[in-house]
């Protein structure tokens, strides 16, 4: 991998989600585990939105009826993190100044998230779980910038790659819990062991749930690419993409410790790809959870497992 391709093309998103959802099978999930329903401020702006030249007074409205979703929204326009020169003090000026596109997508993740957060798990700390998702989109936010892929959308992916998981653990107990026991024996991948076990895994699962509640084509793409690793970094495809970018973020350390070597393939991705600088995205990553409200006491940030793991090694990463 001495060369990261540059140039993957021009994207159509349809296309490609067409072309990856056709090969699985379609997965009736509702009939087996009971799926959060989006709130009804969020499906109706969903489907507004989609009207041609509909107006932002319009879409505000409706965002505007769910206030738990307008402060949220809000909180997150507002952060540091997206540098926006203007700050928002209500919905209207934040779409204007987001974009329909980015603040659909951002709305979508927002309720998502929201909603599953009251979802309970056997075998997850679901506070861990979050806090891992949230350095895992900021993450990712960062590697997109470097491959000038969407940012957005990368943060929005990385956020939810996981978001069935709570539910599909509670729902399969014995199951993952028997891949947790495996973990610590034979490692493997939560993917591949998904596909033996059950047929499908949680990345098709989560993107087929994202189709049916209308999320944009990219993000789709992102979850279900989201455990091909480095190997899209070499696809005509997906190398400078979203996808990519959702792709390494999946490689952080996890509560389900779905990849086990992750972090050692980061490390020597970037003896390989000298703008891969992994230990400057660490700090910025850190610095940017902490300003989000990221202080859990017991997670450890991608900043401090590194430093461990390349002081265990003699290096400091540098290149």
């Amino acid at each position: 991998m001495e060369r990261i391709k540059a140039e993957a093309g021009s994207q159509n998103w349809r296309e490609h989600r067409e072309r990856l959802l056709g090969t699985t099978k379609k997965l009736d999930l509702s009939a087996k585990f009971k799926l959060p329903i989006l709130p009804g401020a969020v499906q109706e702006f969903s489907r507004t939105s989609e009207i041609p030249d509909i107006s932002n007074d319009v879409l505000a409205r409706i965002l505007e009826s769910d206030s738990g979703l307008t402060v949220e929204l809000l909180s997150l326009v507002n952060s540091s993190v997206f540098g926006l020169r203007s700050k928002a003090s209500s919905v209207k000026q934040a779409l204007n100044l987001l974009g329909l596109h980015r603040a659909k997508t951002f709305i979508l993740t927002t309720a998502v998230k929201r909603a599953m957060s009251k979802s309970s798990s056997k075998l997850i700390n679901l506070n861990l779980f979050w806090a891992n998702n949230l350095e895992r989109a900021l993450f990712a936010r960062e590697v997109a910038l470097l491959l000038k892929a969407d940012p957005e959308i990368a943060y929005s992916a990385a956020m939810l790659q996981d978001f069935l998981l709570p539910v599909l653990t509670t729902a399969l107990f014995e199951q993952y819990t028997d891949y947790v026991d495996q973990q610590q024996r034979t490692p493997q991948l939560l993917c591949s062991y998904e596909q033996k076990r059950f047929g499908w895994d949680h990345a098709t699962a989560a993107a087929q749930v994202a189709l049916q509640w209308g999320f944009p084509d990219e993000l789709i793409c992102c979850l279900y690419l989201h455990h091909q690793g480095l190997a899209l970094l070499l696809d005509a495809d997906y190398a400078t993409t979203s996808a990519a970018a959702v792709a390494l973020s999946s490689l952080l350390p996890d509560v389900l410790s779905q990849s086990v070597q992750g972090l050692d393939q980061l490390i020597e991705l970037q003896s390989r790809w000298p703008r891969f600088d992994l230990v400057s995205l660490a700090e910025r990553t850190e610095l940017q959870y902490r300003e989000m409200g990221g202080d859990q006491v017991h997670y450890l940030t991608l900043k401090r497992r590194l430093e461990k793991k390349l002081a265990s090694l003699g290096t400091t990463g540098s290149h």
